[in-house]
């Protein structure tokens, strides 16, 4: 607590705010028949009046303030102990004292105000001019009980002043976030599509080679960013605290919409190997566009940190109740120690060569499957190459409780395109997370 001026009058205020400090005042005076009470905010060089009962006409009014040293506070300050007077002008300590000589009075109790931490509030005080049996233990007891009551209140009430303004800053961070995640899933997409349709039209008109060929680097580009916007969206709503939401359906075109993925992606990188064992031909219950996501992010992922001459393996089956996909890779293995790693975001493999994306593909991929309540898994060596393995339950209950629309207790399942809340310290985060595959 700090003896400033300024700081001193927002003690007194707090004071003010405490409802119950009105009441204590009468009941001491009621108690002990005295006429004056007060709570006092004392330091070194000041004594602060911050609540007064004054039937004497004493004259103080929260804010006004006595010399210090003019008065016993500040002996119970320095001592931490109280003084209690009953009859002061027949007392042998205090009858010749200043303090009752200046003020005129007779009877006097003075108890420390200390919180939790040990911080010397002031006092808790009652002065009359006439006798009164304040010496008793019963009375001093009270004046005790009344002064670590008024501390804990001021605690409590300092504890809710903190959380509230807490809470306001949170809400005003929350809706710059909701810009921010606004125009990441909004405002950057519309520029996005127009990028996106001249790189089509101009694939279609072109002749020259060169410029075709141009015309391809922008359409892949875009593909890039749109799934970099759509990871950062993703990532959002798991720091959030809701989960990536899944809609589950039943689904009879799974071969085909995997098929489709693996296409787009040979599409994007003709030079590579892609091959290909997809065998559903049954229906199943997911979320098809999220297990869409799951391969399409864990094919790339092998085609970036493969070797660059070595073909990617995908593979697709139903096992018991799950739908299982396999993605394998050569090139070199992941390190043991970082296996535990990879599913973190921001986490990049150390030995990559190619740094692109943001790190958040296999996290975003670990959270569409905790979803589903299925699981994933990685193994990496020299000899069997890097094989990571989806499951899936895809039975009609399947990822049932855990949907966007049962966790929020009704409210719609959250799209990729919903203007979330959330990307609470994304830059932060990725500037000081560990490299990654």
């Amino acid at each position: 607590m700090g003896d400033t001026s300024e700081e001193i009058a927002i003690d007194v205020l707090a004071i003010g705010r405490l409802d119950a400090v009105p009441t204590l005042l009468r009941v001491l005076c009621e108690t002990t028949g005295m006429r004056f009470a007060a709570v006092a905010r004392v330091t070194d060089r000041t004594w602060t009046a911050c609540a007064v009962h004054d039937d004497i006409g004493f004259g103080l009014v929260p804010g006004g303030q006595l010399d210090v040293k003019s008065t016993l506070c500040v002996e119970v300050r320095e001592t931490r102990l109280p003084i209690a007077i009953d009859h002061a002008s027949s007392d042998p300590r205090y009858c010749n004292h200043q303090t009752t000589k200046l003020y005129k009075i007779e009877s006097y109790v003075s108890v420390p105000i200390v919180m939790a931490d040990g911080r010397y509030f002031g006092n808790l005080c009652a002065i009359d001019p006439a006798p009164a049996k304040v010496s008793d233990p019963r009375i001093l007891s009270m004046f005790n009980r009344f002064a670590q009551l008024i501390a804990q209140q001021l605690e409590n009430n300092a504890a809710q002043t903190t959380t509230q303004a807490a809470l306001l800053d949170e809400r005003a961070a929350s809706e710059l976030r909701e810009q921010f995640i606004a125009i990441l899933g909004h405002d950057l997409r519309n520029p996005l599509a127009a990028v996106a349709m001249t790189g089509e039209v101009l694939a279609r008109k072109l002749t020259d080679p060169e410029l075709v060929g141009l015309a391809s680097r922008i359409k892949t580009n875009v593909r890039r960013m749109s799934a970099l916007i759509d990871d950062v969206l993703d990532f959002a709503r798991v720091r959030l605290g809701t989960g990536i939401g899944v809609q589950i359906q039943e689904v009879d075109s799974v071969e085909s919409a995997l098929t489709a993925v693996i296409r787009e992606l040979q599409d994007a990188q003709p030079g590579r190997s892609i091959e290909t064992d997809i065998r559903v031909t049954r229906k199943i219950c997911c979320d098809i566009g999220r297990v869409q996501q799951v391969a399409s992010n864990l094919v790339a992922n092998a085609l970036t940190h493969g070797s660059a001459n070595g073909p990617v393996r995908f593979s697709a089956g139903i096992e018991g109740n799950d739908l299982v996909l396999t993605v394998w890779n050569d090139g070199e293995p992941i390190p043991a120690d970082s296996l535990d790693k990879i599913f973190g975001p921001f986490w990049r493999h150390s030995t990559a060569g190619d740094r692109k994306g943001l790190g958040l593909g296999l996290h975003i991929c670990s959270q569409i499957i905790r979803a589903h309540q299925g699981t994933i898994s990685v193994t990496s060596n020299e000899i069997g190459g890097t094989i990571f393995t989806a499951r899936f339950p895809v039975g009609r209950d399947a990822g049932h409780h855990v949907t966007a629309h049962e966790r929020g207790g009704g409210e719609k399942a959250a799209t990729r395109e919903d203007d979330t809340q959330a990307l609470d310290g994304l830059l932060r985060d990725g500037r000081s997370a560990s490299e990654s595959s």
